[in-house]
């Protein structure tokens, strides 16, 4: 056992090299990154991290700062999930979800790599299995592309080594995302892995209308056709549909990815370490996900969760997501036919170039 002795959180505001666009959040124009470096009493480090599409990283960083870190110094940590257990419950009555999972998660994956470089251990090999090269996508988020621009970009990932692609839709009208979906489908082959994603813009009668529109072109997953919330509503296009249904990056409790998997009947749920209160939720959706007999999938911070996946029993795909935080890490990302290896590295695996960061660094 070792007690916290200090904790020190960075926020940076991190530009994009293009303006990113899907059809919910408009422009993405840079991205936040929220840092979280915990030293215990034997000088043992562990840092951790969340992001943001561009919004509400300063309240992320200031209730990381404000109200987990006062809780947290002098603790005695037993674990990391007694930790979460302990900041969940510490602040559930103003916090529960939102920002608070996105601290929490900076705070838990800290206390993860704090934990496996004492231990010798990478994060891949955590769990007791060996672990194993990790099958991911390209995620673009590339619906202001034309739809030369948009070949164009997916044609670059494939010579990067990517089989696997995902597309953002949410065009007014349908025929002009049926026209890309064909000319995505047309330029990849008939072997390629191809995802789409409407981030959650659609009502349910129009998610199914396109659903089956989309069916003759092999679509591996539908992605968030409409509003997380709406269980029933996503049980509805599931049942419409021979095309999986796939959510999880907008949930933020345990508790909400048991509702879709229980009630919205979704084939691939996707958290994501940022927000589901890191390392440590997103096992336990992993294990849930594992009762239905199903994959667990990532959204973003690649650079992590193929550390992550790799150990896993039921590792579904990884996604390669647009906001390039793995350009800002020590350790290169290289994709080889389709799939990226674990690192060996002890703790979670992410190491960042603070020196690179530092230009962008707001407090």
């Amino acid at each position: 056992m070792s007690q916290i002795q200090r904790i020190e959180t960075r926020y940076f505001r991190v530009p994009l090299r293009d303006c990113l666009v899907d059809a919910l959040h408009g422009i993405h124009t840079h991205f936040e990154l929220i840092t979280t470096t915990v030293t215990m009493d034997d000088g043992t480090e562990g840092t951790g991290y969340t992001y943001t599409g561009g919004f509400g990283g300063g309240a992320i960083a200031k209730m990381a700062e404000a109200d987990l870190t006062p809780l947290l110094i002098g603790q005695d940590i037993q674990s990391p999930e007694q930790m979460n257990d302990f900041m969940n419950q510490r602040i559930h009555y103003v916090a529960r979800g939102g920002i608070a999972s996105f601290a929490i998660s900076a705070l838990d994956i800290a206390f993860w790599d704090a934990k496996l470089k004492r231990e010798g251990l990478p994060l891949c090999r955590a769990f007791g299995r060996e672990p194993q090269p990790v099958r991911t996508y390209y995620g673009g988020i590339d619906l202001a592309f034309t739809q030369a621009q948009l070949l164009e970009s997916l044609e670059t990932q494939l010579k990067r080594g990517h089989t696997a692609v995902k597309i953002k839709l949410g065009k007014p009208g349908d025929q002009e995302d049926l026209d890309r979906i064909r000319a995505v489908r047309q330029l990849i082959g008939d072997d390629a892995l191809f995802l789409v994603d409407v981030n959650m813009v659609w009502d349910v009668e129009k998610a199914i209308r396109m659903a089956r529109r989309m069916e003759e072109f092999r679509i591996h997953w539908l992605e968030e056709p409409t509003n997380p919330d709406d269980y029933e509503g996503y049980a509805r296009i599931a049942q419409a549909t021979t095309i999986p249904i796939a959510m999880g990056e907008n949930l933020h409790t345990i508790y909400e990815h048991e509702l879709a998997l229980k009630l919205g009947r979704i084939s691939y749920p996707i958290p994501d370490c940022s927000n589901i209160c890191g390392i440590t939720g997103f096992v336990k959706v992993a294990k849930l996900a594992d009762t239905y007999h199903l994959p667990v999938s990532s959204h973003g911070m690649q650079e992590l969760h193929v550390n992550l996946l790799a150990g896993l029993k039921n590792p579904g795909l990884l996604e390669f997501h647009s906001f390039p935080i793995w350009e800002y890490t020590l350790d290169p990302l290289t994709v080889e036919h389709g799939y990226i290896s674990p690192n060996l590295i002890p703790g979670v695996g992410v190491r960042f170039d603070w020196e690179k960061l530092k230009p962008y660094q707001v407090n």
